[in-house]
């Protein structure tokens, strides 16, 4: 059940990761320069590596990442939320 969750929560972290990238908020011109190499597609593979781990994590028998994943993606979601909806 974890793993659904694990990979659930991971769909919508690509999702939000994607709609804050197509934003052109300037608040992009201000992150590292790592972050632009790709054309962005850097942070989609950090966000796939952040994925994969709390995966295999959980599937190696540590539960608990699925509450550290599940509060990762809460904390990426209002800020995306907070980007797209210009409050920042």
């Amino acid at each position: 059940m974890a793993l659904i969750l694990i990979f659930l929560l991971g769909i919508g972290n690509f999702t939000v990761h994607k709609a804050v990238l197509e934003s052109r908020h300037p608040l992009l011109g201000q992150v590292p320069w790592f972050f632009h190499l790709l054309g962005g597609r850097f942070s989609m593979m950090v966000e796939f590596a952040m994925l994969l781990g709390a995966l295999l994590m959980v599937q190696g028998g540590s539960p608990n990442w699925a509450w550290f994943y599940a509060g990762y993606s809460a904390i990426n979601c209002l800020s995306a939320w907070l980007i797209l909806t210009r409050r920042i």
